[in-house]
């Protein structure tokens, strides 16, 4: 038997993969916004909380910015795994960030507790 791995990495198993999961997160009325973002969730059955990111090309031109906020996104997930056990979160931005802001992105910590209730 194989121990699993406890480094706190981004799983594939913590992936919203399929387009039917996407559409049933996005049926959902559980929503947390702000200026910059929408947090969709719901509940999936299951203990693993799953994330899916939809970051447009059409507010963040360059792929390294758009990756940069991924980057941030799932890591800002990661450290909330535990508190989110059984959730499914889809992640949209819903305007563009400049490079300054994006070291302020506190802002999702509050999302995170809003998507737990």
């Amino acid at each position: 038997m194989v121990a699993p791995c406890l480094t706190g990495r981004f799983r594939f198993y913590n992936r919203l993969q399929s387009q039917e999961d996407f559409a049933a997160v996005f049926a959902c009325n559980n929503r947390s916004s702000d200026e910059l973002f929408l947090f969709l969730s719901k509940k999936n059955g299951t203990d693993i909380a799953r994330l899916g990111l939809a970051i447009s090309k059409k507010y963040i031109k360059k792929s390294v910015d758009r990756n940069r906020i991924k980057r941030i996104v799932r890591e800002s997930f990661r450290l909330q795994k535990k508190n989110l056990k059984g959730i499914d979160v889809v992640v949209l931005l819903k305007k563009e960030i400049n490079k300054r802001r994006i070291k302020e992105i506190k802002i999702l910590d509050t999302h995170w507790e809003k998507t737990t209730k």
